[in-house]
């Protein structure tokens, strides 16, 4: 199919500015507190009644806004999916999944899967050549790399549970594609480097491809995508899985061997998932269920640590950094070979999850002594790191914590032809191959091998803390297969380090995840405990930041103070 990479179209942007007038400019008029143009990011701060941290300031801004405005965490949850699409499109989307986790005033638990789905015509072998192996990237640029996205879903199937209605929710991310906002350097430097992928997976231009390179300040107008949002808004869910959007995505299928049909869309439902519960030094901590692997992971590795004393170790000593490797060892192994769609595959959660289960795992541990991978394997027992998560608490004491995700970075580099947003690469979180990593390293077994309409094995784990059965912390971020043991250490940094809630976030993380073999440790880990665990046999390697953590804490007073991490862009918001 012959790419169109010449400016960006005059026409669809002057027909898309004459269609302004019809959905008026309301939400930013209502709020001119919130300028797309001009913007700070805060880092932390205490609110009395609401908060909402994200990984876009104005993300942030338009949920706090919306929960002033009356509407309840859940309201705020839709509005900043639907933001997050808009202002921060490498990983926040309507063209991917992911996993909404609450607890609602009155304590009730819910779990919505709108994790990606294999399309009706996939097969456990379709990344593979003639030959058995792995064919290059297939599985991860363009469109045959894609699941049936599930977000626009996942947020209709959240409605019942908002006070606002769907159009109202829609708007601010509607306005802000239609009008424009300016980009940070971050945003800049991530447009530039994905340019020729982008050229390279999409049959058509786009708002994000143009001649010269982008630079902090430049404002990003979207008309294609808020054409798509004024569908959705106009038609609800069928704005985007029927009709002119659906017939987009199917069109899009065939420039890079896409198989996703227009039935798949149509047939899309998330699941109500029942979230996984376990207690650990008084606290009860409430995460998701299969098929994210995150929840049965940190309920393993807090339940292996907690006979031990990690408050007298210290925060990334030897001592704790070691012990804390060694569950994260055991409960990845656990991961690749009993975790997948509960819907395919009978996931042993029950016993994964007991704490007797995660006492015979760590039999073997001995205190100071380096395990190895090649003798702890599975236990008998009958996934870009480019997510984006978000943490809302509202007056009333709802909590909500999402994970959603492309996968990637901006997922498969594939723009819809015509509605403006991006696709994901999920596919590759399917086990494509028994013992061939996927492009986290992450191994994977017949548990998560594809099947028509499976869900691929996520390592998302949005989560949830009660304490004396009363709200505390919505916390969770980004980071493929690190996310599980982000989540934990940032736990533990609060609950045994007695962190405040930005310290506890912004602390240097490590991760181990059983194969490969090794500690990865951010930059700024303590060199004091990196060579105590290299002189016990510990292989490490450093690198760059990983995950971009948010959290909203409920402190003694009453107080929501909400954190967003260090390492992004990521703003605090509320009231």
């Amino acid at each position: 199919m012959k790419h169109k990479f010449q400016v960006f179209s005059l026409l669809t942007l002057a027909l898309f500015q004459l269609s302004i007038s019809v959905n008026a400019q309301t939400f930013f008029k209502q709020h001119p507190q919130i300028n797309p143009y001009q913007y700070t990011i805060v880092k932390e701060q205490a609110f009395q009644k609401a908060a909402v941290t994200s990984a876009h300031p104005l993300a942030s801004m338009v949920g706090a806004a919306i929960m002033k405005d009356g509407g309840n965490a859940f309201d705020a949850a839709i509005a900043v999916q639907f933001t997050l699409a808009v202002v921060y499109p490498g990983a926040g989307n309507i063209g991917g999944g992911g996993f909404l986790l609450s607890r609602n005033k009155e304590g009730v638990l819910m779990g919505i899967d709108y994790r990606e789905a294999a399309p009706s015509k996939a097969f456990r072998d379709m990344y593979l050549d003639e030959k058995g192996n792995p064919i290059e990237g297939m599985s991860r640029s363009g469109a045959s790399a894609s699941g049936v996205p599930g977000s626009v879903a996942g947020m209709f199937s959240t409605l019942p549970f908002a006070k606002l209605p769907m159009k109202t929710l829609l708007q601010p991310a509607y306005e802000l594609a239609a009008n424009g906002f300016v980009i940070t350097e971050r945003e800049a430097r991530g447009l530039n480097a994905e340019r020729k992928n982008f050229i390279k997976n999409s049959a058509q231009a786009s708002a994000f491809t143009r001649k010269e390179n982008w630079k902090a300040g430049d404002t990003l107008y979207q008309p294609e995508l808020a054409a798509t949002i004024l569908r959705i808004q106009q038609k609800g869910k069928a704005g985007f899985y029927e009709g002119e959007t659906a017939a987009m995505i199917v069109e899009e299928m065939k420039n890079s061997k896409g198989i996703i049909s227009l039935e798949d869309l149509k047939k899309y439902t998330p699941q109500f998932r029942k979230p996984i519960e376990f207690d650990y030094r008084g606290h009860r901590v409430i995460s998701f269920a299969p098929p994210s692997s995150g929840g049965i992971i940190i309920a393993q590795m807090m339940q292996m640590i907690a006979p031990y004393p990690l408050t007298v170790m210290g925060a990334n000593s030897f001592e704790s950094v070691s012990l804390m490797v060694e569950a994260q060892r055991r409960a990845y192994a656990d991961r690749a070979e009993h975790m997948g769609d509960p819907d395919f595959w009978k996931v042993p959660t029950k016993t994964l999850t007991s704490n007797a289960y995660a006492q015979a795992r760590m039999k073997d541990y001995q205190p100071g002594v380096a395990g190895n991978s090649k003798l702890i394997q599975a236990g008998i027992a009958k996934e870009s790191e480019q997510t984006t998560h978000f943490s809302v608490i509202d007056e009333a004491g709802n909590m909500v914590s999402v994970t959603t995700t492309l996968n990637d970075t901006y997922g498969n580099k594939t723009i819809v032809g015509g509605a403006g947003f991006l696709l994901n690469n999920e596919m590759d979180d399917f086990s494509i191959k028994p013992g061939v990593p996927n492009m986290y390293g992450a191994l994977g077994g017949e548990a998560n091998a594809i099947q028509p309409g499976k869900r691929m094995l996520s390592s998302m784990t949005p989560t949830l803390v009660t304490k004396n059965n009363q709200p505390y912390i919505t916390i969770g971020t980004p980071g493929g297969t690190t996310i599980p043991n982000q989540v934990f250490e940032g736990l533990v940094n609060v609950i045994d380090h007695k962190m405040s809630l930005k310290a506890a976030i912004d602390a240097p993380r490590f991760h181990h995840q059983h194969m490969p073999d090794m500690v990865s440790v951010e930059a700024d880990f303590p060199e004091a405990t990196i060579n105590a665990l290299k002189e016990k046999g510990y292989t490490i390697t450093k690198r760059g930041a990983f995950g971009r953590m948010e959290g909203v804490m409920i402190l003694p007073n009453g107080n929501r103070v909400a954190a967003g991490d260090k390492r992004g862009d990521d703003s605090v918001a509320g009231y």
